[in-house]
């Protein structure tokens, strides 16, 4: 039998080239893989109006596709018993010791309590360390001070920050928290800390544990914080979608890419660019229970773990937890799971995580599935029309 029925396989192509053919995406690729098929599938061009083709190989701006990889990186480290998920992060990253905590998040920064415990590396890893990005659009007088530091990890990716590694510990550490350690989800900066933390306690800069560990075991020769001069023409353009007019406006533009050059601070969080290919065997690394071919890259206890939910029920509610984004999911390890089924492809026990620059992943262990789109458009991908589409695409082209 096979793994996919072919007429719908022309289904999932004809629904992502119309987004294109109206002008709605430059162009797309789009991976399907389950057992021994693997379905590429590149449409459109790098950017608006242009006739380079995208291609298998073209380079996208993953963003927050980074955040998984960046917890297996320090699950790696688990595994040598260089860290531990429940110890206080404290002796690899003293800026974080001793923490303060805003005693009402709106309130004033002088008005604190003492941390109840340290931060832990597993706060980090469910992004439970008590700061991160506020859904509150309020001039809170944290995000007022967030912005005056100018440091990465409370918006979107900021890969032309100056600061190094050091300087922005010590730029975070000057910040209160908002919640107590552990009380709270709130997204996304525990993978920049992660980051730290990782090249600190394995004496590497980021990048080179990732290339050393994860990044050659796979055979991810595209993935990286910058794109070199001779890579330049396979990255596609990136884009904003104009919230008056909904067109599409160019972003980072490849000629001139903020991606072009080492960034001073390499983000954990959402830094990374990568292919279809590359990101394929990460994600089949995870579905394989963290084995590639002969190599073994984590435990199958580390991936288990990782792809559990690690939220109670009270933290999923929180302020800063997306709305109803949780209603039927958790949080692992930089990993939503899927709790229940809500609607035709949510499966119970998937997990992955979306970029917000336009790219999507998930595994889908009980349908021994791995689906991959990756986009230049901009924008919150769930609620976005060609992720919508491509994920209902994907279900309806199983056959089984």
């Amino acid at each position: 039998m096979n793994a996919f029925a072919k007429q719908r396989l022309a289904r999932l192509h004809a629904v992502m080239a119309g987004f294109v053919e109206r002008g709605e995406l430059p162009g797309v690729v789009t991976v399907l893989a389950r057992g021994d098929e693997v379905h590429v599938d590149a449409i459109g061009a790098l950017g608006l109006g242009g006739r380079e083709p995208m291609r298998r190989d073209t380079i996208f701006r993953i963003t927050s596709m980074t955040k998984p990889i960046t917890a297996a990186a320090a699950l790696i480290l688990v595994e040598e018993c260089r860290l531990r998920l429940d110890d206080p992060v404290d002796p690899w990253l003293p800026e974080l010791a001793n923490r303060r905590v805003l005693r009402r998040p709106d309130g004033p920064l002088d008005d604190t309590v003492p941390a109840a415990r340290p931060i832990s590396l597993r706060d980090l890893l469910t992004f439970r360390l008590g700061l991160g990005m506020i859904v509150h659009s309020e001039p809170w007088p944290i995000q007022v001070a967030e912005r005056e530091l100018g440091i990465p990890g409370f918006g979107p990716p900021d890969v032309a920050s100056p600061h190094d590694p050091d300087e922005w510990m010590r730029r975070l550490g000057t910040l209160p928290l908002m919640h107590q350690p552990g009380a709270a989800w709130q997204y996304g900066l525990g993978s920049y800390v992660l980051g730290v933390l990782i090249a600190r306690a394995s004496g590497r800069p980021l990048e080179a544990f990732l290339c050393e560990r994860i990044f050659e075991p796979l055979g991810m020769r595209d993935t990286s914080f910058a794109v070199p001069a001779a890579k330049l023409p396979r990255l596609a353009a990136s884009y904003w979608v104009d919230a008056a007019t909904g067109a599409l406006t160019l972003h980072d533009d490849p000629k001139a890419s903020a991606w072009a050059r080492p960034p001073a601070f390499p983000d954990g969080g959402a830094g990374l660019v990568s292919t279809a290919d590359d990101y394929l065997a990460f994600a089949r690394m995870l579905l394989e229970s963290g084995r590639h071919g002969s190599e073994r890259i984590l435990s199958r206890a580390a991936v288990e773990t990782m792809t559990t939910d690690q939220l109670t029920p009270e933290q999923r509610r929180g302020p800063d937890a997306f709305g109803d984004f949780f209603a039927s999911r958790g949080f692992g390890f930089g990993v939503a799971v899927q709790l229940r089924r809500d609607d035709l492809w949510t499966t119970p026990g998937r997990y992955g995580w979306d970029g917000g620059y336009g790219t999507s992943w998930a595994n889908d262990p009980r349908e021994g599935l791995v689906a991959i789109q990756l986009t230049q458009r901009a924008g919150f991908p769930g609620t976005s029309a060609p992720y919508v589409d491509f994920w209902t695409s994907v279900y309806q082209a199983l056959d089984d």
